[in-house]
Order: C-alpha cells, then structure tokens, then sequence
C-alpha cells in the first residue's frame, strides 16, 4: 500500500501486530544529510576568533603605551612651565646667577600638585628599585627619571635601561661684541629636556 502526500511518502512498516507507518521526508532520509559543525569547521572557527583575539590585545597593548607616553610627556610640559616662571621670578629679582641652582633642585618642588606616581628622592636608583609607570628624582645626578611600564614600543638609551632621565639644561652664549669678549657668558635660556634622546614610537 502507498500513500503520496506532497512529495513525502508514507511507507508501511511490518511491526509486531500492527502496522506502523514513517514519514519519510528528502533530509530524514540519510542520517550523512544532516547539516552541523565538523570538527575542520571548528578548529578553522577557533582559529580565526584566536587571530582576532591576537590583533585586538596588540592594538588595546599599543594605545595602553600611547597612553602612557602621552601622560608622561604632559608632566614633561607641565614641569617646563614651572620653570619658566621660577626663571621669570629669578629674572624679575635681578639675580640672573641663581639661574644656576634650578638645575641642582627637584622639579617636583615647583609644582602646586605633584603627580600621583611620583615615587619620591633616591639616590643613585634602579629601574628595579622604582616600581614602573613612576617619576623619581635622582639626588646623585639630580636627574629626574620616568621609569617606563608599557615598553614594547620603547627603545632604552646608551645605559640600557628602560626609563628616562631629564634634568634642567641652563644655556649661557658668549657675547658677540668685541668690546665685550672678555665678559662672562650671558645666561640665554633654561629649558627641562631629556638628558638624552629617547625613542617611544
């Protein structure tokens, strides 16, 4: 006996003592048919989201030492503005010679609100002995050192060490006038930069 319905048949079955009859639709045909995830699939889908999850921490990791190098620098300008007007008061007194003993002083003492991740005074430090991401003022050199925390991108100086060391640069220039070739060096600008160049891309 045969049933054609739609497309689908319906078959009888033999059972014990009644008859059954199964749907059998095109896909419940074959149970090879059937649509799902096979194990290339997954392993092809695992690797892509392991790719994506790769380039977005390299991307996240890479603004992480942008932000920090921006944040550094802006202490950097805010130090140099407060040089500046320590210099305009030395200027304003008429002691142009006292120029000299901003180059000897902590730059932290010039400002109203210290940052909150200066460490403090050492003297002769170590990139180990300062917890990263800290300003510290070197008391030996009288440098002061921004020890680096996010440095995959940060090239280290002569030493080798992976921080930055600025101090206070007073700049004289020998005067031009032959009548006064003999005079002290004037005293030309003063200016916070790093003891040397750094390169943090």
């Amino acid at each position: 006996m045969r049933i054609v319905d739609r497309g689908s048949r319906i078959e009888p079955r033999s059972g014990v003592g009644s008859t059954q009859f199964s749907l059998l639709h095109p896909s419940l045909r074959s149970p090879q048919s059937s649509k799902g995830f096979t194990l290339i699939e997954l392993i092809v889908v695992i690797t892509i989201i392991v790719v994506l999850m790769g380039l977005f921490l390299n991307r996240a990791l890479f603004y992480m030492e942008q932000a920090e190098k921006t944040a550094m620098e802006e202490v950097a300008g805010t130090i140099q503005s407060a040089l500046t007007m320590q210099y305009g008061q030395i200027l304003t007194r008429g002691k142009s010679s006292d120029a000299a003993a901003l180059a000897q002083d902590n730059p932290m003492n010039w400002m109203q609100k210290r940052p909150r991740n200066y460490a403090g005074e050492f003297y002769d430090p170590t990139p180990l002995a300062v917890e990263s991401g800290n300003w510290v003022f070197d008391l030996k050199s009288r440098d002061l050192v921004y020890v680096v925390r996010n440095d995959n991108y940060f090239k280290p100086g002569k030493d080798g060490k992976k921080w930055i060391r600025f101090h206070v640069a007073v700049n004289y220039e020998a005067s031009r006038l032959p009548s006064l070739q003999n005079a002290p060096p004037e005293l030309t600008g003063i200016v916070f930069e790093p003891v040397e160049p750094y390169s943090w891309f």
